[in-house]
Parts: C-alpha cells; structure tokens; sequence
C-alpha cells in the first residue's frame, strides 16, 4: 500500500497573498522537509497506514529506491519552503504492471487547500504520462479522506473500488479507496 494525498480541506484560511507554489524534482537537500511532512501524517492523520514515523535515513533510503527504478519524486516550494512532496512507484512488481505506477501525494501543515496537492498531482501525471506510463492508481487512506479523494476527482481519477476495513489506526477501521486515471494513451494502444 502507499501513502495517500493529505487533505485539501484548509487547515487555516485561504491567503491569496501567498505567492504561487513551484514543483520540481527533489534534490537530495530536501528531505529533511519531506520527512517532518510525513512524519507529521503519520502520527496525526489516516492517510498513511505506518504508524512510526521513518527518520531520515529511511526516508532517504525510500527515494532512493525510487529514483534508482526510475520513478519521480517531486517537491512543491512556496517562497522557498518544501510545503508537499509526491511520487510514483510500481503498483506491482509482476512484469504485467510495468505500465501502471501508484502515486503518494502528502502536502505541509498549514498548506492544504491552497492548490499545492493539485499543483503535485498534475505535475505527476505530466511526468509519468512523459515516462511512457499509461495508468495511475491512487490508494487512499479511509473513505472518510474527503480531502484526499476530491483532489483525486479534480485530477482525472475515477472511484475503482474501496476495500473496507483493511487498516487499523488511532483506535478506528479504516478502508482503502482505490482511483484510477489513465495516462498518456491508457489502454487504447500497446505500450512502446
């Protein structure tokens, strides 16, 4: 399973004078960021199923793998701050799947709402679409993740499935929501 988006229901009020966000690959400087964000879900959300925050380290070691397989891993940065990070990853490892990558998408404290999670996605998909992937799943954490799944809708990605009560944390069942967006030419035409 992989990590979901964070909620994009504002933890604070809109500011519209907040300068605009920028996503771009992740550089080894920033994971430290990308670790106090993530640590962040979770210890206090359901979008991530681990229940010990990884340090840094393994964090580091996390990208790594990814980058090494050939996946993205991207930042969004607001007047210079990491305030979101996402990546793909194989969905499965069976040689069929090469074709499909699972999205993460988690967004800063203080910075849901405000177009960063979007801002994440899309570049994503762009990414993975230019990669010559052609299907994107999204595995979120909890039917209750509103926040999570609307982000998901905007983007493209259609409600596959949810499997119920798979995951237990802060004391609650918790289900997965499974979407789906085709990328590039999807299932309309063999892959080259």
């Amino acid at each position: 399973m992989s990590d979901q988006a964070s909620p994009e229901t504002p933890s604070e009020p809109y500011d519209e004078s907040r300068p605009s966000v920028s996503v771009r690959p992740v550089v080894d400087g920033d994971m430290a960021a990308v670790t106090v964000i993530y640590g962040h879900h979770v210890l206090h959300g359901k979008a991530s199923f681990e229940e010990i925050p990884p340090d840094e380290a393994d964090m580091r070691s996390r990208y790594e793998t990814l980058r090494d397989g050939g996946y993205p891993y991207l930042v969004a940065e607001r007047d210079g701050q990491v305030v979101g990070y996402a990546y793909a990853g194989s969905y499965r490892s069976r040689p069929a799947y090469r074709w499909t990558v699972e999205n993460s998408v988690y967004v800063a404290q203080g910075h849901a709402g405000c177009g960063v999670g979007r801002a994440l996605l899309m570049a994503l998909v762009r990414v993975c679409e230019a990669g010559g992937f052609r299907q994107m799943i999204a595995v979120i954490g909890d039917s209750d993740n509103v926040g999570s799944i609307a982000l998901h809708r905007r983007c493209g990605f259609l409600h596959t499935g949810t499997m119920h009560s798979v995951g237990f944390k802060h004391g609650v069942w918790l289900d997965s929501v499974i979407m789906q967006r085709a990328l590039g030419a999807g299932d309309t035409a063999a892959p080259e």
